[in-house]
């Protein structure tokens, strides 16, 4: 009796481990499926900035930044009370928009080089490089990369100061500085974000899409900028 009471709870246990699994590569597909999706209001929305020079308080970069925040934090709260929705899902592609539009006074400012295209394109190469790799490590490494998460914050933390702090003071060496240490930041935060859906710390894709959209978005941005301050041609 003993034995077949333990064979019994051995079956339920690889049952639970079996359906954990499940869940847990429903999800990763769906975060991945809604991560594809969401570049499209991103192209759209910097397509649209584009062509009508989009921005936001140009005239005061000080005011435009807080007003971002304000907007960002303000889709982050309406993401965190509608994922469990389909709403979720609009309200996301909502955001990816506002994103892509906020990133059209550097896809400009980019298009202003003789090659800006190919810049572009190589920026799009680069990020989803870095993705497929860092995302690949996160998926077979049997490291636990959690850990870095309250690193990586206080990394953020400091690229945020210093990007306040470069809106007074110029400075081309800063503006670099930031731009390396955010493309570092947040490849390493996709180690931590994808490898929290395989871990099954993050359940709801929608939420784990909005986290790996953000690192994609900023690796991009940077990338982006340095490939302009050192391949960009006015010939």
């Amino acid at each position: 009796m003993d034995q077949n009471l333990q064979h019994a709870f051995g079956a339920s246990a690889n049952a639970s481990t079996d359906s954990l699994a499940v869940v847990r590569h429903r999800v990763l597909r769906n975060t991945y499926w809604l991560l594809a999706l969401s570049m499209i209001p991103t192209v759209a929305g910097a397509w649209l900035g584009v062509q009508f020079k989009f921005t936001m308080f140009a005239g005061s970069p000080m005011i435009g930044f807080i007003a971002f925040l304000a907007i960002a934090f303000g889709f982050f709260y309406a993401i965190e009370k509608t994922k469990d929705s389909g709403l979720g899902v609009a309200v996301l592609l909502g955001f990816t928009f506002f994103m892509g539009l906020m990133l059209s006074r550097l896809i400009s400012h980019t298009l202003g080089y003789s090659n800006g295209p190919a810049l572009i394109m190589t920026a799009f190469g680069g990020t989803a490089t870095i993705m497929g790799v860092m995302a690949t490590v996160a998926t077979v490494s049997k490291r636990d990369f959690s850990g870095l998460g309250k690193f990586l914050f206080a990394g953020v933390l400091v690229i945020l100061v210093a990007s306040v702090a470069n809106i007074f003071l110029h400075l081309p060496a800063l503006q670099l500085a930031v731009s390396v240490i955010a493309i570092a930041i947040f490849s390493a935060y996709i180690l931590v974000d994808v490898q929290q859906v395989i871990n099954g710390g993050e359940t709801n894709y929608i939420s784990a899409t909005l986290n790996i959209y953000l690192d994609v978005y900023n690796i991009f941005a940077n990338l982006l900028s340095l490939l302009g301050i050192f391949g960009g041609s006015r010939d």
